[in-house]
């Protein structure tokens, strides 16, 4: 009778899990009440694997890393980072990059063209080989050539999240012109959010309620009223 009060415990929890779209927890683990092992990152392709030139994929949690591999376990690829604008020191930049650099980075619009081996390049992730190519067949350029391109690029250069980011590198590299489907993506959205009536207003209320929690003034009503506006003609 003991051991029926936990099990019915268990099944309710998971019927609750699975009624919220959350994958419950095996049930030999449940019932030691410890979490499941983290499943083990894919490793990244051996470098015999990979030829000069390829186009490497890295998915992260909200986008996609794209470097070029040039041979000899190295890879091209563009990074956000703060550091090349405050020194000159190779040693320094050469670093893997923090995330602290990496943030300060897109602030700033700064970034490097830089070198990393595959697994630093990967950090763990699973890594697609030439994935894009089905979009461009009609431009691929030579490995030799991509390869080439991107040891010419390497170092210092500008940083715009919309229209110089590392999928601009790559398909500049690779393709011959440098596009960005994250960016075409994350623009339609912002298109749609833009085009939907319903967001004017919840520019209303927001602003509303910071008339209501912060008073009548004109940091609060006119860009209540400007964005109002805006929305409503791009609409």
């Amino acid at each position: 009778m003991k051991k029926a009060v936990p099990q019915a415990a268990t099944l309710l929890l998971e019927k609750l899990l699975l009624l919220a779209h959350l994958r419950p927890l095996p049930a030999a683990d449940t019932d030691r009440g410890e979490p499941p092992p983290p499943a083990p990152p894919s490793p990244p392709p051996a470098a015999g694997c990979l030829q000069r030139g390829d186009l490497l994929e890295v998915p992260r949690t909200l986008f996609v890393h794209f470097g070029i591999y040039l041979g000899e376990n190295r890879v091209a690829h563009l990074m956000p980072d703060i550091l090349p604008a405050l020194t000159d020191d190779r040693r320094q930049i050469q670093r893997v990059v923090t995330n602290k650099r990496l943030i300060l980075g897109v602030v700033t619009k700064t970034a490097s063209i830089r070198v990393d081996t595959v697994e630093d390049f990967a950090y763990g992730g699973s890594i697609l080989v030439n994935h894009m190519d089905r979009l461009f067949k009609d431009r691929l350029v030579g490995s030799e050539e991509a390869a080439r391109r991107a040891e010419k690029l390497v170092g210092a250069t500008a940083y715009s999240l919309l229209w110089n980011n590392c999928e601009h590198f790559v398909t500049y590299c690779r393709y011959g012109a440098p596009v960005s489907l994250q960016t075409d993506k994350f623009c339609e959205t912002v298109k749609m959010i833009i085009r939907d009536q319903r967001s004017v207003l919840a520019s209303v209320l927001v602003g509303l309620a910071a008339v209501v929690c912060l008073g009548l003034a004109p940091s609060t009503t006119l860009p209540t009223i400007l964005v109002t506006f805006l929305l409503w003609m791009a609409g």
